[in-house]
């Protein structure tokens, strides 16, 4: 793959209150501090605020001139180990009416092994209480002992769920179809199996599976631009990559993969960075920034965003801009190198600004919005 340009925006850092910033191009201020391990978020309808998950199995709500709630009762016992715990969280696409909220986490059996679960409760009226969880899926068989687990969430627009699934640091059962570690899965939005699935009726591979050969994906968004599912996933040391999951598709993984064993030397089950078969990134890292959530823009909000890719980075502890034509990535940009925390979640908020979460044991809710000097050089 040739080696794509790469700018990285420079201003100072001008403090303008005890919350507000520029750094790194961009205007951040702070609404909200002291977050265990803040995971995701999901915006509620009528400006009211938004749920904010915590790794060690806390769900809040964060409301402006509120600031954060006491825990919501009714939340699942979370497996918190290591990279486990509560994980994602997606509003259904009807909770006006049903009021669903769906989290993703790391459940644990009596072996001390773990694998990703899926659910979803009802909201109460007063946001104090998620009532009547039903889990709905369960990654199986249980492998995990903290490591990849993937958990992203996403409704696709046409009734159904996909759930990002990681091989639980077990490499070669990403290949295998009969285990549910390293695929991505499609669920209605009751929980069931589509009968249209890739693999329904496929004697030997799970019904739910969509595609398979991921190793541990920790972002995924709809393009807006096409309706297409993008997803981003951790490589070994290096390999870090963007796909476009498509029906029944293998993605490689341990098979095929731009990166090396963190030992230094090749990944055992390896034939190569391209592999017939499998299916190509449309963009990867050699060197691995560690992505994290991502989110595309497409608000009017900021003319100079629109269209751009956003994906957080724990590695290098920054938020990556990407810009795209079509399918390709032709530059990318750093920004928040200045802040020096993780990126764990970025989305894009109902008013047009980016909402950022870090990844520390003091977590922060950031928002983001271009600089002043950006806004007047375009």
């Amino acid at each position: 793959m040739p080696r794509l340009p790469f700018r990285t925006l420079i201003a100072a850092s001008l403090l303008l209150s005890a919350s507000m910033t520029y750094a790194a191009g961009v205007k951040v201020e702070v609404l909200q501090s002291k977050l265990d391990h803040p995971w995701s978020l999901a915006f509620l309808p009528e400006n009211q605020g938004m749920l904010i998950t915590l790794r060690d199995g806390q769900l809040r709500r964060w409301q402006p001139g509120e600031g954060l709630s006491d825990p919501i009762v009714g939340v699942p016992k979370v497996w918190s180990h290591g990279q486990g715990g509560l994980l994602d969280v997606v509003l259904a696409p009807d909770f006006e009416k049903s009021r669903r909220v769906w989290l993703s986490f790391a459940e644990g059996n009596s072996d001390d092994k773990a694998g990703t679960a899926v659910g979803y409760g009802t909201l109460s009226r007063n946001m104090e209480r998620l009532e009547n969880f039903k889990v709905v899926f369960r990654q199986t068989p249980k492998l995990s002992t903290g490591n990849h687990f993937g958990g992203r969430m996403v409704f696709d627009g046409k009734g159904y769920l996909f759930i990002a699934l990681g091989e639980n640091n077990q490499r070669s059962t990403a290949q295998d179809m009969d285990k549910l570690q390293g695929k991505l899965v499609r669920l209605t939005q009751d929980g069931e199996v589509p009968p249209d699935n890739p693999f329904v009726g496929k004697q030997g591979a799970r019904s739910e599976i969509w595609s398979y050969g991921h190793r541990n994906p920790q972002g995924m968004a709809l393009n807006p631009a096409n309706g297409e599912l993008w997803l981003n996933e951790h490589g070994p040391r290096g390999g870090d990559e963007i796909n476009v999951a498509k029906a029944g598709k293998n993605y490689g993984w341990p098979l095929a993969t731009w990166g090396i064993n963190y030992s230094g030397l090749p990944i055992p089950e390896a034939k190569g960075e391209i592999v017939a078969g499998t299916e190509q990134p449309i963009y990867y890292w050699k060197v691995s920034p560690a992505v994290s959530g991502m989110a595309f823009y497409n608000a009017d909000k900021f003319p100079q965003w629109k269209g751009k890719l956003f994906i957080g980075a724990l590695k290098e502890k920054n938020l990556i801009e990407l810009t795209l034509s079509g399918d390709k990535v032709t530059e990318q940009t750093r920004l928040l190198d200045d802040h020096g925390e993780r990126i764990r979640d970025v989305r894009v908020g109902p008013d047009g600004f980016l909402y950022v979460l870090t990844d520390e044991s003091d977590g922060q809710l950031l928002k983001i919005s271009p600089s002043e000097n950006d806004d007047k050089a375009k």
